[in-house]
């Protein structure tokens, strides 16, 4: 292939990749949006579920949001019981705000197939050819990605 048409055809293939993102994303943005959670609330819980519990110094400085609003947020998230503060066993003044039990069932158990849900969906409506022919196209391009070099 010519030199001057691989510019058109990356911009394809980023524009098919970002379709095929969105795609698989829309389950879990209903499943999220039935929840009701606005945008900080969201992030919030995004943050917690990646860590093992923050304070809420650290979820502030994480988020890039003053203190105090962190704080509403977390009363917030409390009251729906989505997190739990919990007391440091040796310094009863500190505290670690983390999520509860439900959260990460829901992260374990439900998630995954949330994310999975249109790819097999997809997948069980191919062909045995046209699934081998996704998943050698995949993996070539995934090998080629990998493989890059210093940009030419």
């Amino acid at each position: 292939m010519p030199r001057h048409t691989i510019g058109p055809l990356a911009k394809e293939i980023d524009r098919d990749l970002r379709a095929i993102r969105q795609v698989l994303r829309r389950p879990l943005e209903a499943d999220v949006a039935r929840g009701g959670l606005p945008g900080p609330q969201q992030s919030a819980m995004r943050v917690l579920v990646a860590s093992d519990g923050l304070s809420l110094k650290d979820l502030s400085r994480e988020l890039g949001l003053a203190h105090s609003t962190v704080s509403g947020i977390v009363d917030r998230l409390e009251k729906r019981g989505l997190v739990k503060r919990q007391a440091n066993e040796t310094d009863l003044r500190l505290t670690r705000i983390v999520v509860t039990d439900q959260v990460r069932d829901y992260v374990r158990d439900t998630l995954p197939a949330l994310e999975v849900h249109p790819l097999a969906v997809a997948l069980r409506a191919a062909t045995s050819a046209e699934r081998e022919e996704v998943l050698q196209g995949v993996r070539v391009l995934r090998r080629l990605l990998e493989r890059r070099g210093p940009p030419t």
